[in-house]
């Protein structure tokens, strides 16, 4: 490993390489070809022998650089676990810097004695600055949701962990936008929405319960089917005929982001309905609708879920994040978190 210190160093000893190298060639150019062939051809050997080695240092301070900064962006936003309380989920993060795991965009989902409590969030600006700002909020919300019992306590915390890394940052101006979703064991849905996105619902064709109306009852058992297929009406249909219903879980009030105005104490939660056996909830950042291809045209997210396979929380991620990239051509302008959610519990 190459120190600062050591730098000058080895800046030193190339540059006395090259300067022999020089006066050798000098000195055999009045000479034979031949010796003038061979101090050329040990110039040329002295010269590529010292820029692979640096080449060597540099790339394993690299790989050492980037295996820290991946251990640290992964203590931020940590792999979610596959399964909490009968809900299956899967996450995905692509950063707008390049070499970054992680950037300002957060997520998080916990089992508690209210339900699971989910945050997903945008903090202004993109990559590896944001981040701190993003652990700062991620870090209250992992201790205040077991703790506190409702969302709007939950919020407020998150509020004053915001408030002190601006502050301990002198930083001008940082606001971030949040959602904070409780799914109940019964899976009702709460929810706080500061600025954020509202998340897609995926179901089968029925009714959505809009954000504030009261909960339906459960709908019938199901008739079992082949593989693939369903009964309707006593005929089977084939799955691939079928598209998914995806609609916006929103109507609800939407607060300033955090960081912009202060959280009134109090604050009630959204009623959402229920998220029934099946459904899948589909949470994003503003970065995913934003995107553009190289017309400028944005990517079409609510199509592209429509027309994606929602068995598994994880394939409908992978398929979304396949397709922004093939849409942005790899080139991302701000960062993108994505995370589904499936209710598998039984009715």
């Amino acid at each position: 490993m190459i120190t600062r210190g050591e730098m000058p160093q080895v800046r030193r000893v190339c540059v006395l390489a090259w300067g022999a190298a020089a006066v050798s060639w000098e000195l055999s150019t009045p000479g034979r070809l031949g010796a003038s062939l061979a101090s050329c051809a040990a110039f040329l050997l002295l010269a590529a022998g010292c820029a692979l080695h640096i080449r060597h240092a540099l790339m394993a301070e690299l790989r050492r650089v980037q295996e820290i900064a991946g251990a640290a962006q992964r203590a931020v936003l940590r792999p979610l676990p596959g399964h909490i309380q009968g809900l299956t989920l899967a996450a995905a993060q692509l950063s707008a810097s390049r070499g970054a795991a992680v950037g300002g965009d957060l997520y998080e989902a916990v089992p508690t004695g209210y339900g699971v409590r989910v945050v997903i969030g945008d903090v202004r600006g993109h990559g590896l600055p944001a981040l701190g700002a993003a652990a700062a909020v991620l870090g209250a919300f992992r201790e205040a949701a077991y703790d506190e019992p409702g969302l709007g306590g939950v919020l407020v915390r998150m509020e004053r962990a915001l408030a002190r890394h601006v502050l301990a940052q002198d930083a001008a101006e940082e606001f971030v936008t949040v959602l904070l979703l409780q799914i109940a064991q019964d899976g009702s849905v709460l929810a706080l929405n500061c600025g954020h996105p509202w998340p897609y619902l995926l179901r089968e064709p029925r009714p959505l319960e809009p954000c504030g109306a009261p909960p339906r009852a459960a709908p019938g058992r199901r008739v079992r089917a082949e593989p693939g297929r369903r009964r309707r009406g006593g005929a089977v249909e084939d799955a691939a005929q079928r598209r998914t219903v995806v609609r916006s879980l929103d109507g609800g009030e939407v607060l300033p982001p955090l960081g912009v105005v202060p959280v009134p104490p109090g604050l009630p939660a959204q009623d959402c309905g229920q998220l029934w056996p099946g459904d899948v909830l589909f949470l994003h950042t503003d970065g995913a609708e934003d995107a553009r291809d190289a017309a400028g045209r944005f990517f079409p997210l609510r199509s592209v879920l429509a027309g994606l396979p929602a068995d598994t929380p994880a394939r409908l991620v992978a398929g979304v994040h396949a397709e922004l990239l093939r849409h942005t051509g790899g080139r991302l302008t701000d960062d993108v978190a994505l995370l589904a959610l499936r209710s598998d519990r039984n009715p």
